[in-house]
């Protein structure tokens, strides 16, 4: 029988986790109503001494050691749209759910790619410049309009950026593994086929999640396969990207620049040839921003999903990894 709130289950002892913002993120649930007892931690001494008694957990970078003493979990919600941690940790069991958050970042990314896009092809840095020498420097900038865009990835974040390419009427080639969006690009692309997607762009962007297939899918041999003008940007994962054979093939010359997002250290070592490299911009893991409100509200969504025994949104299929 559903009480009057049309909920089945007892409200979880729900675990908020995460290094910088677990209170922030248990004060938001708190005052919008959330069910359930509300526990926090940030870090992993904190969350041992109560793993025992939870039910769920909304958490980024969990300590995945820590499931093996977790006799009662039954749903692990990820603050963001990466999940491989979960996926590949050994102690999680398979009866507990796996969710990430989805259908929420799509135009801040898009944002951010257009952002820099267009800083680069109107020289934004160059007008600053010579404002700042007051200087009058006219000059004919360039545009995006008929240049050729390439979206690896085409879920919610990549479906957007292909809407906003559209819009400054790019032409849009897309790469994905179901080709269930298919129909949103000019052309389609299957991870069969990544030398032949690429080999006409002049923008690159990735999106895809980190998996075993992605792992540094883009290599000197992909990266050979594009013109020496094209840019490469990553908002996805920092392992989509071999960076060893991306720094080559930009002090080469055999590539027009790059804007990272994303790496496979984070923070971005000091000593990375990426921070002075020219033709790259390095920003701090800032396109997708988990916002309390925003992930709030998709858990709590959810919350009452996992109460009244209904699917959950943003299950993960382990199997693929996202």
């Amino acid at each position: 029988m559903l009480d009057a709130a049309g909920m089945t289950a007892r409200p979880p002892v729900i675990l908020v986790y995460s290094r910088r913002s677990a209170e922030g993120f248990r004060d938001w649930l708190a005052t919008h109503g959330c069910p359930g007892t509300l526990l926090t931690a940030s870090n992993p001494a904190e969350a041992a001494a109560v793993i025992g008694d939870v039910e769920a957990i909304l958490a980024w970078r969990f300590p995945v050691e820590l499931f093996a003493s977790a006799p009662r979990l039954q749903w692990v919600q990820s603050l963001g749209a990466g999940v491989e941690d979960l996926v590949s940790a050994p102690s999680l069991a398979p009866q507990v759910a796996l969710t990430r958050i989805v259908d929420q970042f799509g135009s801040y990314v898009a944002e951010y790619v257009f952002g820099e896009l267009l800083a680069r092809v109107r020289q934004i840095e160059r007008v600053r410049l010579a404002q700042s020498q007051h200087r009058w420097n006219h000059f004919i900038a360039e545009s995006l309009g008929g240049r050729t865009l390439g979206v690896a990835g085409l879920g919610s974040i990549g479906k957007e950026i292909v809407r906003k390419g559209r819009a400054f009427d790019m032409r849009v080639y897309g790469l994905s593994r179901s080709g269930l969006r298919s129909n949103i690009v000019d052309r389609h692309f299957t991870p069969g086929h990544w030398f032949e997607f690429v080999g006409d762009l002049d923008v690159l962007v990735l999106t895809l999640p980190q998996t075993a297939e992605t792992d540094r899918i883009l290599d000197a041999g992909t990266l050979a396969a594009m013109r020496s003008s094209a840019l490469v940007v990553n908002v996805g994962r920092g392992v989509l990207v071999d960076e060893d054979a991306l720094i080559d093939a930009l002090r080469g010359k055999r590539l027009g620049g790059a804007i990272l997002d994303v790496f496979q250290t984070e923070p971005l070592p000091e000593g990375s040839p990426l921070w002075d490299l020219p033709g790259v911009t390095v920003s701090p893991h800032i396109a997708g921003p988990s916002t309390i409100e925003g992930v709030g509200s998709s858990f709590l969504s959810n919350v009452k999903r996992f109460m009244r025994g209904e699917p959950l949104a943003g299950l993960v299929d382990r199997s693929l990894g996202y």
